[in-house]
């Protein structure tokens, strides 16, 4: 009985603890970035914006990786009845889905599910995170036995938004924490953030902009090494003089290699370009860009397991996943309110007159790509249950934001099935 209750006071004084600041809302003094400080005043109360849900709330030195004693580990095999419990949920057009569920809840006895593995097709933004591989990495080639000076250039060196950025819908979060004031508007020229902070806008929010300006800054850091961080003049000059062929080469040593490096096949996931028209107009890209449900398992079980680029990175990565941005898509489901959600999203659609159909964002009837990637933890506090989705899809005529809510409830709702609560000790 005595050590019921402590197990439940320990969950309590975290909870208590995370309400007043949370990781990253915690995370400003460490970081600099200005979009968390934001987000945890705006969580108190203190300036207008919306609140994090209770599995947005976690500390910092909570926020870590679960699997650093089983490094060893693989995809395990897929198990027949768990894969089937899975193509259930997707109904009658399964046949459009490529899906990976890993379950980690018992890290010595993982259960692994998946449908269409290696359906390859263009995962959109999922892509951001070939290029924070790409960036960590770099960092790591540098300065590989000093975290310390890492951390330095992520927060101090101080990157300006010029013709890479052009151009972006999204918007981003500019904070000004000396005034409270926040201003919500797309990347324009001449807006400056730390590197730390365009990682933030690139994954927080998914900004086109900020992922051309950190991949203008992962190059830049792959020629230069421990030059880098360069004057202005002296990058628009490296860009605009240096012949084509040599920006593709340096392109696919930024890229394409590292995905090699860490153990990835880069038949099944590359990121192949820019990811705005300008940046692919100043740097030839190393062709297509794509993935599969299984590659994008193996990276998250390669960032649980300190494995991608080294510990320190994986756990750079996984803090930058964490989800305190507004919820969407998958991560939207109201059954993951209370869990710790480690996401990234991305979409493509197009669409042509049809009679009878109202086409729209996220219902394309000629391509309708919607693509996730989760880690979950689940209650935040106690991380009763811990697993991995990939999740890429092409049903047409559709919300494909809403089908994978949807999925996302099932296979949450599945999970706890599989792995009921022990009844409290009376």
């Amino acid at each position: 009985m005595k050590g019921v209750c402590t197990a439940a006071a320990g969950v309590l004084t975290l909870l208590l603890s995370s309400q007043a600041v949370g990781y990253p809302l915690d995370g400003y003094a460490e970081t600099g970035i200005r979009r968390v400080e934001g987000a945890r005043l705006a969580n108190e109360g203190v300036i207008k914006d919306g609140r994090q849900p209770p599995g947005a709330l976690l500390l910092t030195s909570a926020v870590d990786l679960r699997l650093l004693q089983h490094r060893e580990m693989s995809l395990p095999l897929a198990d027949p009845a768990f894969t089937a419990q899975i193509v259930g949920m997707l109904g009658g057009e399964a046949d459009r889905y490529g899906i990976a569920v890993l379950d980690l809840t018992d890290p010595a006895h993982p259960r692994y599910a998946e449908h269409r593995g290696d359906y390859t097709q263009n995962v959109g933004s999922v892509g951001k995170l070939v290029v924070a591989t790409a960036l960590f990495q770099a960092l790591a080639d540098t300065w590989p036995n000093d975290t310390g000076k890492r951390r330095e250039v992520l927060r101090n060196t101080m990157v300006t938004a010029d013709a890479f950025a052009h151009w972006d819908h999204h918007t981003i979060r500019l904070f000004d924490p000396t005034s409270n004031t926040l201003v919500r508007r797309p990347v324009r020229d001449g807006d400056t953030g730390s590197l730390w902070e365009w990682l933030d806008w690139m994954l927080s929010v998914s900004s086109n902009s900020a992922a051309a300006m950190v991949m203008r800054e992962a190059m830049l850091l792959r020629q230069f090494g421990s030059r880098y961080p360069l004057p202005e003049d002296e990058i628009h000059r490296f860009f605009s003089e240096t012949p084509r062929a040599e920006l593709t080469a340096l392109f696919e040593r930024t890229f394409v290699e590292p995905l090699t490096r860490n153990g990835f096949d880069t038949e099944m996931l590359r990121q192949g370009s820019f990811f705005t028209a300008e940046g692919k107009r100043l740097v030839q890209g190393a062709g297509n860009s794509y993935g599969t449900a299984r590659e994008l398992a193996r990276m998250m079980l390669h960032i649980e397991q300190g494995k991608l680029v080294d510990e320190w990175s994986s756990r750079q990565v996984k803090r930058l996943m964490y989800m305190t941005e507004r919820r969407i898509r998958y991560a939207s489901s109201p059954t993951l309110a209370d869990a710790a959600v480690y996401f990234k999203s991305g979409s493509l659609y197009k669409c042509q007159e049809e009679e009878g159909f109202n086409c729209g964002p996220y219902r394309g009837n000629v391509r309708n790509y919607m693509n996730s990637v989760v880690i979950v933890e689940s209650p935040a506090a106690d991380r009763r249950l811990h697993y991995v989705v990939t999740l890429i899809s092409n049903v047409l005529r559709k919300n494909s934001a809403a089908t994978h809510q949807e999925i996302a409830t099932r296979i949450q709702r599945l999970l706890e099935n599989m792995h009921p609560q022990p009844e409290a000790a009376e």
